[in-house]
């Protein structure tokens, strides 16, 4: 007659012979899962290699390959001349009784057996698309990023010998040799007067908001932003324990007066903008404004936190430089990426700021990502050293140009009654206000019935504003033009 243990084991060990995960390594988890939760309790003795073999119909070795790697793991003891028994150290992890155990222990938990924080603020998150067509915040288009250029350099950088010290640890701040072009380009590009002293390397524009927020911001914190703003800063700021309040921004950007009048009522200790093109509403921030902004951050002691996320494209006349590049007492931090000019998917951000500031934050980015990936910032500076970005960036333009222009035509011969847009100066998004009766989350939904993601991250809709941020790079002439069909469709549904 067959043992209790015997019983158990075979309705246990249920084998997945189709599985890739070798059989010995299959019954060893089973087997080390039986243990941890007390359906084999400590001190009982399992069956010999042998017999366990022929309940399970696989070869002994098998048995003995399993038994070794339970053994390894310290779950199992073999005495000698008395047998093998799941060792009386073994921990037991309480659990509910089991329906059935073998469906308890081949899947995991779906809610947590402890108590911990759950958050409200993150809720409203980026949205992947799983439709045809999407309208983004203002993404580029993937298609157009030099990838075969990125692979050469990636590849180069990898098969040279000298490059394995990129595989070990290194700099926090990021890889010298990136940091050193990367300079020479921000220099060259936005009027900056900088050292790659001044530089760290993030893994994107809101790693960069994060830890420079975590590093700046106690909780109570006043921090001030635009009516609107980047939901995911504002969530990164609540995140912290700030307190956030916002101001006026008309079409010359954040208004200066109600900062001031803040700052005479309140201790500000930072100021989040997106001066080049304010999001969502793309206007530019004067350079009187900015001015008058960096004054009153001397004045009052707050700093300024400049995200300047798609400053490399602007299609008319020089772009208004940086607030940084004006920077005189230390007041700016700002960040960047190359995440809009290349892909989103190319995690490259930095941080700009003074050099003490840079220490100590590199302090901090090395407790959630060591140094990044020093390969790729590698390759990156190669191209920027070679002018393989620039070159991107030149043709890039030049369609994002022509995709703003259609995407502006069709608003006003598809939607001239329904809304107003005006042509933005820059940047890969459009701003539209529209009707207030018309409701966007119907249209949304509707759109969505015909393969467009209108995502709700795109919808300002209030009392007071009925508005959605159109992105336009993402979509190439044939997309855009069946795009605002379908979205045509849908308002008129």
């Amino acid at each position: 007659m067959s043992s209790p243990v015997e019983i158990l084991l075979k309705s246990l060990l249920v084998i997945d012979r189709l599985s890739v995960t070798p059989v010995y390594i299959q019954i060893a988890r089973k087997m080390t899962s039986a243990i941890q939760r007390g359906v084999l309790v400590p001190g009982v003795k399992l069956p010999g290699t042998r017999m366990l073999a022929e309940m399970l119909e696989v070869h002994r070795k098998t048995i003995v390959a399993a038994y070794n790697e339970i053994d390894a793991q310290g779950w199992i003891e073999t005495l000698p001349n008395r047998g093998t028994f799941v060792t009386k150290k073994a921990l037991v992890i309480p659990s509910e009784p089991l329906k059935n155990g073998l469906d308890y222990i081949s899947s995991h938990p779906q809610r947590a057996g402890f108590l911990f924080r759950e958050s409200m603020l993150l809720d409203r998150s980026v949205s992947v698309s799983r439709t045809e067509l999407e309208f983004t915040d203002g993404l580029p288009d993937v298609r157009l990023a030099p990838l075969d250029k990125l692979s050469k350099a990636y590849a180069s950088v990898l098969k040279r010998k000298n490059n394995s010290r990129l595989l070990g640890y290194s700099h926090v701040e990021g890889n010298e040799f990136y940091r050193e072009e990367l300079k020479s380009y921000l220099n060259n590009t936005r009027g900056l007067h900088i050292k790659k002293e001044n530089v760290m390397t993030t893994r994107g524009i809101q790693m960069g908001i994060y830890l420079a927020s975590m590093l700046l911001l106690e909780r109570g914190d006043h921090v001030v932003v635009g009516d609107l703003s980047y939901y995911v800063a504002n969530m990164i700021f609540q995140q912290a324990g700030a307190n956030i309040l916002s101001v006026p921004v008309d079409e010359h950007g954040i208004s200066v007066e109600s900062v001031k009048k803040l700052c005479e009522t309140k201790k500000i200790r930072l100021l989040y903008l997106t001066p080049h093109h304010h999001y969502p509403t793309t206007v530019t921030l004067s350079a009187e404004r900015r001015v008058a902004l960096l004054n009153l951050s001397v004045q009052y002691g707050f700093v300024i936190l400049e995200d300047d996320y798609d400053y490399d494209f602007h299609y008319h006349s020089s772009p208004v430089l940086p607030l940084a590049s004006a920077d005189a007492s230390g007041m700016v931090v700002y960040v960047g990426s190359f995440c809009k000019a290349m892909a989103p998917g190319l995690r490259a951000g930095y941080i700009v700021a003074p050099e003490n500031f840079i220490v100590e934050l590199a302090k901090l980015r090395r407790i959630i990502d060591r140094q990044g990936d020093l390969m790729m910032e590698q390759a990156l500076g190669e191209m920027l050293r070679e002018g393989e970005i620039q070159r991107h960036l030149k043709k890039a333009q030049k369609v994002y140009h022509e995709r703003r222009d259609l995407l502006c035509s069709l608003l006003k011969d598809k939607f001239e009654n329904e809304l107003i847009h005006s042509l933005p100066p820059g940047g890969l998004a459009v701003w539209t206000e529209w009707r207030k009766d018309i409701n966007l989350m119907k249209v949304s939904r509707e759109c969505l019935k015909k393969d467009l993601h209108l995502p709700q991250t795109l919808l300002f809709q209030t009392g007071k504003l009925s508005a959605v941020r159109l992105g336009f790079g993402n979509l190439d002439e044939v997309e855009m033009k069946r795009a605002l069909d379908i979205l045509e469709q849908a308002v008129k549904k």
